[in-house]
């Protein structure tokens, strides 16, 4: 019983000094080694990054740059890490908005410049004409896709960025066209062509946004669509884009005149006869509309192939190619037997050459198919004397 009670006073007397002093200490300051550690991390991870890029490009063909190549992920996780580890430093926000923008991965390349405009509120004009060209993108994007609200207000801190952004103004023109804003699309293409002065194609869309009024936004929208498809090889769609325009608008002179080339050039005669008929009924038809209306009636009688052929060879006739356009007309007679005009031009150039036995035959074969073409008859005689 006095052992018990002797271990019950040991076990309620107060511990050693060095017992009570063992209790968990309050977490002192990182020593300064930590705070070197983790910007030596930022650094390594950065030049990591660096040496992707370098990698990356010499890897890949040149213009193929995307995320999803190994280098170039692998790129942008080593700037993220150094991003990560050192959030405010300029020189590694603006590696990983340069990578982002180098792989067209445009709305984290947009994320990426915008932390980098904070953090560097002066920087160069290089730089934010990089981040021009990732608003370009976007925009550019949107306006693909019908949005053209958002590719408007992209367009718009395009040009903010870089007011010089040729590009820019000139899709800004185009977008503020389609939504019917004719007023400001007037002023973006005259701001776009003091860019880029005498292009063609800012200046025939600065003509017809002058005349938009005249047709609404629907035709108008039609057509600047159709001009899309065709700058991007749809050639099938651009035509009915043009078609749908000039229905819209029967007086739009430039939709019925893109409506019949791009019907030639895809071989729709019964198309181009329908654009070149009403485009020649209208007040602004050209020489070269009606030149274009009587070549398809022609092809409607003897082929396409063949009257191109012909047409070819009569303006190297013209430019004083004598061999290449007998070559020419020789080609067109062959393409159509029954094309009396190749044939009276084909003696005609024979007997300036001289070919009186050659002028002869073709002549002959002129007024086969045409017995009331007194030229070419009165010609068969000469050649025949003179052969």
């Amino acid at each position: 019983m006095r052992a018990l009670t002797l271990l019950l006073a040991l076990s309620a007397a107060p511990l050693p000094a060095l017992a009570q002093t063992s209790s968990a200490p309050s977490p002192a300051p990182a020593p300064p080694q930590t705070a070197l550690t983790q910007t030596q991390g930022a650094a390594q991870a950065a030049a990591e990054a660096r040496d992707l890029v370098t990698r990356a490009r010499a890897a890949y063909p040149k213009g193929s740059a995307n995320i999803d190549q190994p280098l170039w992920k692998q790129a942008a996780a080593a700037a993220e890490r150094a991003v990560q580890a050192a959030p405010t430093n300029p020189d590694y926000l603006r590696l990983r908005a340069q990578i982002y923008t180098e792989v067209g991965f445009w709305r984290q390349a947009e994320l990426a410049w915008q932390a980098y405009f904070q953090a560097a509120p002066n920087a160069a004009q290089t730089d934010a004409r990089e981040a021009a060209s990732v608003q370009y993108n976007l925009g550019y994007a949107a306006f693909t896709r019908g949005q053209l609200d958002q590719a408007a207000a992209f367009f718009a801190r395009c040009l903010t960025l870089d007011a010089r952004n040729a590009p820019c103004a000139s899709w800004a023109a185009r977008a503020a066209l389609e939504q019917g804003d004719f007023t400001q699309a007037q002023t973006l293409y005259d701001r776009a062509l003091a860019l880029k002065p005498g292009d063609a194609t800012l200046t025939y869309f600065r003509r017809l946004a002058g005349k938009a009024a005249q047709y609404g936004p629907e035709a108008t929208r039609a057509f600047s669509r159709a001009y899309a498809d065709l700058d991007a090889g749809r050639r099938p769609q651009a035509l009915a884009g043009f078609q749908e325009a000039a229905r819209r608008a029967p007086t739009f002179a430039e939709a019925h005149r893109e409506a019949g080339r791009l019907a030639l050039a895809l071989g729709d005669l019964g198309a181009a006869q329908t654009a070149y008929a009403a485009l020649g009924a209208l007040p602004g038809a050209t020489d070269a509309d009606r030149y274009n209306l009587a070549l398809v009636q022609e092809a409607g009688q003897y082929g396409l192939p063949a009257v191109q052929t012909f047409r070819a060879a009569y303006a190297r006739y013209a430019a004083g190619d004598r061999a290449g356009a007998e070559a020419g007309f020789t080609a067109a007679a062959t393409q159509n037997p029954r094309y009396a005009k190749a044939w009276a031009w084909l003696g005609r150039v024979r007997f300036e050459a001289g070919n009186f036995a050659g002028a002869a035959e073709a002549y002959a074969q002129a007024v086969k198919l045409d017995p009331a073409d007194k030229s070419s008859a009165y010609q068969l005689r000469l050649a025949e004397q003179k052969r």
